[in-house]
């Protein structure tokens, strides 16, 4: 027989480690590195860019445009590499908590 009361039970359990899992989001990172690592994106859990490095050899007005770029490369990079480390710590933080019910997707819940 399916416990209602149990499940509920566990939905607040699981509610209170995502949150608590958020709030150190913020300090997980990811690094993204485009034209063969002359720039360097790296971005928090919080999906914040926080850091921008680039080669020197970059700085040059011909190079602008090319700059501009490797920097929306790098970023996007690096986007991706911090949103595959959210979900992981979120599947981590309420692995077990929650049954598998069929039909009910609870996907949503961890990004």
């Amino acid at each position: 027989m399916f416990d209602i009361m149990g499940m509920m039970g566990k939905v607040k359990e699981a509610q209170a480690k995502i949150k608590e899992t958020q709030a150190k989001l913020v300090h997980l990172t990811a690094t993204g590195e485009s034209g063969a690592g002359m720039v360097k994106v790296t971005v928090n859990g919080d999906r914040k860019v926080v850091s921008i490095e680039f080669d020197d050899s970059l700085l040059s007005p011909k190079d602008k445009e090319m700059l501009s770029d490797l920097i929306v490369a790098a970023t996007n990079i690096a986007m991706t590499a911090i949103e595959v480390k959210i979900k992981a710590e979120m599947k981590a933080a309420t692995e077990g908590m929650i049954p598998n019910i069929p039909g009910m997707d609870l996907g949503g819940m961890f990004g």
